[in-house]
């Protein structure tokens, strides 16, 4: 197996080639949040996601609804005195594949998700591989990614069936952020591998 050399570019963003001169496809992966809080568990289960695609080779990039606020989807064309809608309509277009994080709110996933993805279209999802992560309060279900699979279809987009739902989210990370429980981290570290393999499969790789 290639040993790959890692270089940061700019920011979040990751690229990676092979360090015996092979050349590997580049899977770019893009983060979506439902959440609004900065220390919210769904943002903490989305940065570990995303570290453990970079670890699998893809390039990763966060785009974080904290520092680009979005406005609600009015259903038009025009979000020109938004250019946070502009910004995220060209990271979704320029991404390969997509890692969705939501809390469940009341048996479903977050607005705050649901307006984000509304403010895409086909132009930017279709044909897309997507993963899904939900936390919640009490124990583990699959509403709000059963939800989500609903949502990836109709764009047209193509969701793993690997899924990662952490229930009791409140004990399951520890003080700097990392999972507990070594079954959710080997299960968020599969996932993240499914995604990538997936999204070079499907690109002819």
């Amino acid at each position: 197996m290639d040993r790959y050399s890692y270089f940061f570019l700019s920011g979040d963003i990751l690229k990676w080639t092979s360090s015996q001169g092979k050349a590997v496809l580049m899977v770019h992966v893009l983060g979506l949040l439902g959440s609004l809080r900065p220390q919210s568990a769904s943002r903490q289960a989305l940065v570990l996601a995303l570290e453990r695609a970079q670890a699998h080779g893809a390039t990763v990039h966060f785009f974080d609804p904290l520092v680009h606020s979005l406005p609600f989807c009015h259903g038009g064309d025009d979000y020109s005195a938004h250019p946070a809608v502009a910004l995220l309509q060209a990271q979704a277009k320029a991404a390969d594949a997509l890692i969705l994080s939501t809390p469940e709110y009341h048996g479903s996933m977050s607005g705050v998700l649901k307006n984000t993805l509304d403010l895409l279209s086909f132009e930017e999802l279709d044909g897309k591989v997507f993963a899904a992560l939900s936390v919640l309060g009490g124990g583990a279900n699959s509403n709000a990614l059963n939800d989500l699979r609903l949502v990836v279809r109709w764009v047209h987009g193509w969701m793993i069936p690997e899924q990662v739902a952490i229930g009791q989210a409140w004990k399951q990370f520890d003080a700097e952020g990392k999972l507990t429980d070594p079954n959710l981290t080997t299960r968020l570290d599969k996932l993240a591998e499914s995604l990538v393999l997936a999204t070079r499969k499907l690109r002819g790789s």
